[in-house]
């Protein structure tokens, strides 16, 4: 598969692209546990079916020491024993950032609360801007059908 828009190739594309990375760096940089941004990246790519995401997040996560049990369990991470309270917390508030049509008025107070018992304030704070900044990426990923496939751990980071 061919993408539709090479953004290194646009200037309008290579500057969003430098300033979501730059979002996202924030995010990578803040005291949010790197196994739990991967866990969550990698649900919420799921949810919205951005396979060089999935690619991408697995491998990353892989790579940095997770485990293929974890990793093949995210999307069934309810039913799943391997994740802690937090990461359950964590990946809750992301699903229903993510299937914001899909759930009645959004985050539940409960969602929230939840993963407010489990994280301060900074770490919710870059919590709420992974999921939005993973759910931007997502789409762009998606709108412009980017391959999946050849991602290799390191390479954004």
């Amino acid at each position: 598969m061919d993408s539709r828009l090479d953004f290194l190739g646009s200037p309008i594309a290579a500057k969003l692209l430098k300033h979501i990375l730059s979002a996202g760096k924030v995010v990578n940089d803040s005291a949010l546990p790197a196994a739990t941004q991967e866990l969550v990246a990698l649900r919420v790519s799921q949810i919205n079916g951005c396979s060089v995401c999935v690619d991408m997040h697995t491998k990353e996560a892989a790579h940095r020491g997770e485990t293929s049990v974890r990793l093949n369990l995210v999307a069934a991470w309810r039913e799943a024993t391997v994740f802690t309270d937090a990461e359950r917390a964590a990946l809750k508030l992301a699903e229903q950032g993510t299937r914001v049509a899909d759930a009645a008025g959004g985050v539940t107070d409960e969602a929230w609360a939840d993963a407010a018992k489990h994280y301060g304030e900074d770490q919710l704070a870059a919590l709420v801007s992974l999921i939005a900044i993973m759910n931007t990426v997502n789409r762009l990923n998606i709108i412009t059908q980017q391959p999946a496939g050849a991602y290799r751990p390191g390479r954004h980071g």
